[in-house]
């Protein structure tokens, strides 16, 4: 055993961590497959469904504004907790999109991500045995925090029954007794359910009654189609004295790489967010944070994207539904969540939606994200590389033909 062995975490599996058996995540396999699979068949072009990030550049002058703020020599210092041109910007923003008003720049904190963000709510309140409810499927940072911080995890499965909501009525007192967050998420990854405003004020409501802190993630809230409009859980009479909002420019502005994400709070809430950050990271560049105040600031850029990921959600859920898949075009976001098909006519039958997801990318080089939390789905991203509508035309004839061929049954 070597000198670092026995001084690992026990959180992390301690001296067992480099000797424990390795598990192959779904995504790590189906990473696998892919490079076997386009390695086998290099004159086929893989339809890629499964990325979740967007496709296009961020806009030429939100880069513009970067390529000006990096060259000035005040940009060059420590950001620490951020600009207050930013958190201006994010009040500004919050109260054109979304109708929240009132708020200051001691509501808002920038992170590098909102993934950053998320790993350190946990240390601001989860003692060791102290719980953190998460819907399942979800995105995990939060809980893994919670986890190595000591805490523990109760799921609350995403059902098709329940519409994809979380059934708060079957949390047990003893876990209400214990819970310190509860995650929220919507639009929602993978489901692509959106959230009511009745769903908001029943979260806020039972937040109250159990002291308990809901972490809403709105990296999806911008992206919003057909009359739906962008909904902030802060919209809710009260709600900024028992939640947390933590907002993306990653997936709205195309700002995935660029690292920059704020969260909205208390004014309490806030300080105290501070001082774990402050320990943790010096903050976002400057000229990254400013080129933020821009793109804030002229919102309606992200109407491009808008309008491009609903036309492309139009195209393959009437392709889904022509091969036979119960698709339904979702009101945000930018996934398509289908349940999955039994398996091949006179041939195979799918047990799991990993089983479906290898066996489209092993014969037909289609690459979609599998779910089996509550019921077996396959999650559909329309971030595919298209320049023109013409090529997203004909990748979706592509998929339909390559789809038809397996002889799916349903």
């Amino acid at each position: 055993m070597g000198f670092l062995d026995n001084l690992i975490a026990n959180s992390l599996g301690g001296s067992s961590f480099f000797n424990a058996p390795k598990k192959l995540y779904k995504f790590e396999k189906i990473k696998q497959l892919t490079h076997e699979t386009i390695k086998k068949n290099p004159n086929i072009k893989l339809i890629d469904m499964g990325v979740g990030e967007p496709d296009k550049m961020a806009d030429e002058l939100i880069c513009d504004v970067l390529n000006n703020e990096c060259r000035k020599p005040e940009n060059r210092y420590y950001a620490d907790n951020g600009i207050e041109e930013f958190q201006e910007a994010v009040c500004r923003y919050l109260n054109n999109v979304y109708g929240i008003e009132n708020l200051t720049i001691s509501n808002v904190m920038h992170g590098i991500g909102s993934k950053s963000i998320l790993a350190m709510i946990p240390i601001c309140f989860i003692n060791p045995g102290d719980i953190c409810i998460m819907p399942s499927p979800a995105y995990p940072t939060l809980g893994t925090y919670t986890k190595l911080l000591g805490g523990e995890i109760y799921n609350i499965p995403l059902c098709k029954e329940n519409n994809f909501y979380m059934d708060l009525n079957s949390i047990p007192n003893d876990v209400l007794k214990k819970a310190k967050m509860i995650y929220v998420n919507y639009p929602n990854n993978p489901t692509g359910q959106v959230a009511t405003y009745e769903f908001y004020k029943d979260i806020v409501d039972f937040a109250k009654k159990n002291n308990i802190l809901v972490v809403s993630d709105l990296a999806y809230g911008h992206l919003t189609y057909d009359g739906y409009k962008p909904l902030s859980i802060l919209s809710v009479d009260g709600a900024l004295d028992v939640c947390v909002e933590i907002h993306s420019m990653s997936k709205s502005f195309n700002m995935t790489g660029w690292r920059l994400a704020f969260v909205v709070g208390s004014e309490k809430f806030i300080k105290l967010f501070s001082s774990v950050k402050s320990h943790t990271d010096s903050g976002q560049f400057r000229a990254i944070q400013k080129a933020g105040v821009f793109a804030l600031d002229n919102y309606h850029l992200v109407d491009i994207n808008r309008e491009r990921y609903s036309r492309r959600l139009d195209l393959l859920t009437e392709t889904l539904k022509e091969i036979g898949f119960e698709a339904k075009k979702p009101k945000a976001g930018f996934y398509i969540y289908v349940p999955i098909p039994k398996g091949i006519k006179d041939g195979i039958k799918f047990k799991t939606a990993e089983d479906a997801t290898l066996y489209l990318l092993s014969n037909a080089l289609i690459s979609t994200v599998p779910w089996d939390d509550c019921g077996s789905f396959l999650r559909f991203s329309v971030t595919y590389n298209a320049d023109t509508i013409e090529e997203e035309i004909n990748i979706m004839n592509d998929l339909k033909n390559r789809l038809l061929s397996l002889n799916l049954e349903f």
